[in-house]
């Protein structure tokens, strides 16, 4: 039970943190879960779901400013890449998964690293999409590695918010489907999917609201310092699961 009540808070938290940002919360969900030491085969299709109930409830919120164009070629590269990965998560090691989850979230932190390959435009929502197909199924969240091909100065906030929302949504979908097809049993825990799913929409609603209480500096500073601590504390798991195996 209090492993529950625990998912339900980190959910909503999560979702408004995405709410009031665009992106993050599902990084440092997945990250919790993989810290409360929850299996892959349980984490990944357990996120998948609460996160597209979270980015489908924010699909909503700023549909009118959707890119469909946009949105097209990130999904062009996007839908191969979880039926491809999907059967290698299967008989993955948790530790490997840990580790490789502190790696993304590191690296996530400062996302300025996207930016320096100078990929902008349509070739670069295609790499998005790419990156988001053939991480997303093993690292769960793949928002803030992407996030930097979205930022685009054509764009308003709304907009990226909008099209990532959307991109984020179709991806859990498929990351899904791609889970079912490969044993997973993605409704295994619906005790914990449905009131983690309630959490993350009224998140975004929150969120929504909230989007103006913090400036932008604190507020990404703020993310910054969870993120890292969820980053040592699953690195630490992982190295110790594997020198203790």
């Amino acid at each position: 039970m209090l492993l529950i009540v625990a998912l339900v808070a980190a959910a909503l938290v999560t979702a408004t943190l995405s709410g009031m940002a665009g992106m993050g919360g599902g990084a440092i969900l997945i990250a919790v879960m993989f810290a409360f030491g929850m299996p892959p085969a349980l984490a990944l299709p357990l996120h998948a779901g609460v996160q597209l109930a979270s980015n489908a409830s924010r699909s909503i919120v700023y549909g009118p400013h959707v890119r469909w164009g946009a949105l097209g070629l990130f999904m062009l590269t996007a839908v191969p890449g979880p039926f491809l990965i999907a059967p290698l998560v299967v008989d993955a090691n948790p530790d490997w998964i840990r580790l490789i989850m502190a790696v993304f979230i590191a690296m996530a932190v400062w996302p300025s690293w996207a930016q320096r390959l100078k990929i902008h435009g349509r070739v670069g929502l295609l790499v998005a999409g790419a990156i988001a197909g053939v991480v997303g199924p093993v690292v769960g969240a793949t928002g803030i590695l992407v996030a930097p091909f979205f930022l685009r100065d054509d764009w308003r906030k709304e907009q990226i918010i909008a099209t990532m929302a959307v991109a984020q949504a179709c991806g859990h979908l498929l990351k899904m489907a791609a889970f079912s097809m490969n044993g997973f049993n993605v409704l295994a825990r619906l005790d914990l999917l449905v009131p983690m799913a309630i959490a993350a929409l009224i998140g975004t609603l929150i969120g929504r609201r909230l989007v103006g209480l913090f400036s932008e500096h604190s507020f990404r500073y703020m993310i910054r310092i969870v993120m890292l601590v969820l980053s040592v504390k699953l690195a630490w798991d992982g190295v110790a699961g594997l020198l203790a195996g």
